[in-house]
């Protein structure tokens, strides 16, 4: 397994690849003490297209990828990849793309399991009626990233007091299942 890490404007982002491509990808709130980065040619292009993505000049991630889920999360991943930037889509909108449009549910359950934050972007899901629901970066994460991606995002009352201080030293949520 291959690590390394980077410091985001949105806190430490640290990312593992095999040698097929990303496994994972989360927001670390800080690297664990005496971690060190085992790097290679994957890591190497993930880390450059995230200072891309971060400096504004990449909308698209090219880098390999080897999520590890079940055949319904890796679908549901997969319709994720197709969401164009500074763009969103509904639970129920994926739902549909995958010819299940009853699943929104299910597809919220696999969504919040991405090992692959960022990259495969579940940031750019929203509730049916715009509203930003939940992500396992923390909210004012989701918000900072539609943002940066220009996306139109409806304005909520509770998106004003949203602060990216609140969470840039904080580990992702719902990560227990990873590593």
């Amino acid at each position: 397994m291959f690590i390394d890490y980077l410091d985001t404007p949105l806190g430490m982002f640290e990312f593992m690849a095999t040698e097929q491509g990303i496994c994972q990808a989360i927001f670390c709130g800080e690297k664990p003490d005496g971690y060190k980065s085992k790097v290679n040619a994957i890591t190497i292009q993930c880390k450059q297209q995230l200072i891309e993505y971060f400096s504004g000049s990449r909308q698209i991630f090219t880098v390999p990828l080897d999520p590890q889920g079940t055949v319904f999360q890796l679908a549901v991943w997969n319709c994720l990849s197709q969401i164009p930037f500074g763009e969103l889509k509904s639970y129920g909108d994926i739902a549909k793309m995958l010819n299940k449009p009853k699943a929104s549910q299910a597809v919220g359950g696999a969504n919040g399991r991405n090992p692959i934050t960022l990259i495969v972007p579940c940031h750019r899901v929203v509730g049916s009626n715009g509203s930003l629901t939940g992500y396992a970066g923390g909210i004012e994460r989701k918000l900072w990233l539609l943002n940066h991606e220009g996306a139109k995002v409806k304005a909520f009352a509770e998106n004003a007091s949203l602060n990216i201080k609140n969470v840039i030293d904080k580990r992702q949520a719902k990560t227990q299942f990873l590593r």
